[in-house]
């Protein structure tokens, strides 16, 4: 059985940074694309990061040379390093991995919100 926990949320100023992880149980990390999406209420959840099986890395618009995904197969973990964070990345960050159709897996949330 898959399980997916986030840690790293919280409040934090204009301009600040948070680091998130998401620690991943299981046997197909490494052969899984992971990654953070947020949501907002209202609105649908976006993508926010990925990183694929093979380090490849995608990024929303929004987000670019601000976040940082890395992945590490040792540890089967996933992490987001959020710098520069603005009041429009407050949000629940969700961790999901990936490989295929049929493993497609969530994690529970964390809260992030940028606020002075």
């Amino acid at each position: 059985q898959v399980q997916l926990v986030e840690s790293g949320g919280g409040l934090v100023q204009p301009g600040g940074s948070l680091r998130l992880s998401c620690a991943a149980s299981g046997t197909i990390f490494r052969n899984a694309a992971m990654a953070w999406y947020r949501q907002v209420p209202g609105k649908e959840r976006e993508l926010v990061a990925r990183i694929g099986s093979s380090y490849n890395t995608k990024y929303a618009d929004s987000v670019k040379g601000r976040f940082t995904i890395s992945r590490d197969n040792a540890k089967n973990t996933v992490d987001l390093q959020m710098n520069s964070l603005r009041s429009e990345d407050t949000a629940v960050y969700y961790c999901n991995m990936r490989a295929s159709t049929i493993d497609d897996y969530w994690g529970q949330g964390t809260q992030v919100t940028v606020s002075s």
